[in-house]
């Protein structure tokens, strides 16, 4: 049997009641942190909480040599382990597909959301929100700047009213992560006034959210990692004031997102 268990936002505990049993239950326990990281807890601080060894795994070893724990989970309960919610990404769901194929069952036990923490913490409604984009860090995608592809979609979001989630570049293997004054700094290349609303450490006992004008988020730090940034499209009165109360968003710059 194959378990993926998302282990939440931020630290060891983060994970569910529900996920931390059927980890417990396990023989085997894998991961990968390479599409996002726990960064409120180290490799070591995971394993002694749940009290097992962890096999963390690189790129390669998920998506392309993952036959060895294939082989496992046809005879015994491996859990494989991710930051956040586990299926998010197409790495997991190509080795959960991988793991039917072979006949092996498999088990999805969910974890708290990037996508739904920013929402909650920012107060911008979730069904409001509209394709979500990564922003990478120019020497990673060789043209410098904003993708092309990331303009595309926040233009097209903007253009229907709908929020837009932008999820920072993690370079796990460097240990390096794009922080919200940095892709704000980006951004503002395009949209200087945008209302921009920077997320810091979701997850963690103290969370930032601050909004404001792109260009001002990017003289502004906002502590460690991992940050997430949002570009707002219109706003419902509700989402205006919740942006002014938990983000301290300037009422002239709101005015301009209101309907």
């Amino acid at each position: 049997m194959l378990t993926f268990i998302g282990l939440g936002l931020y630290d060891e505990r983060s994970i569910t009641v529900e996920g931390r049993e059927a980890l417990a239950s396990a023989n085997r326990a894998a991961a990968e942190f390479y599409t996002s990281h726990l960064v409120g807890a180290t490799i070591d601080e995971l394993a002694s909480y749940h009290d097992l060894d962890i096999d963390v795994r690189d790129r390669a070893g998920v998506e392309q040599e993952p036959d060895d724990l294939l082989g496992a989970a046809e005879d015994e309960h491996v859990a494989f382990l991710t930051a956040g919610d586990t299926m998010i990404s197409t790495t997991h769901v190509d080795l959960r597909l991988r793991a039917i194929e072979r006949g092996i069952e498999t088990r999805v036990i969910h974890g708290v959301t990037a996508q739904t923490a920013a929402s909650g913490l920012t107060g911008l409604q979730n069904y409001r929100f509209g394709k979500a984009v990564t922003l990478p860090f120019p020497y990673a995608h060789g043209a410098g700047g904003v993708p092309q592809s990331v303009v595309d979609s926040i233009e097209a979001n903007r253009e229907r009213g709908l929020h837009t989630l932008v999820y920072l570049d993690i370079k796990a293997e460097r240990e390096e992560y794009m922080t919200a004054d940095v892709a704000a700094e980006m951004l503002a290349d395009g949209w200087t006034d945008a209302l921009g609303v920077a997320v810091a450490r979701a997850g963690s006992p103290e969370p930032t959210v601050a909004a404001d004008r792109l260009s001002v988020l990017a003289d502004r730090e906002f502590g460690e990692p991992l940050h997430l940034l949002v570009i707002p499209g219109d706003l419902h009165h509700v989402e205006s004031d919740a942006l002014a109360t938990l983000g301290g968003a300037p009422e002239d710059v709101l005015i301009k997102n209101e309907v």
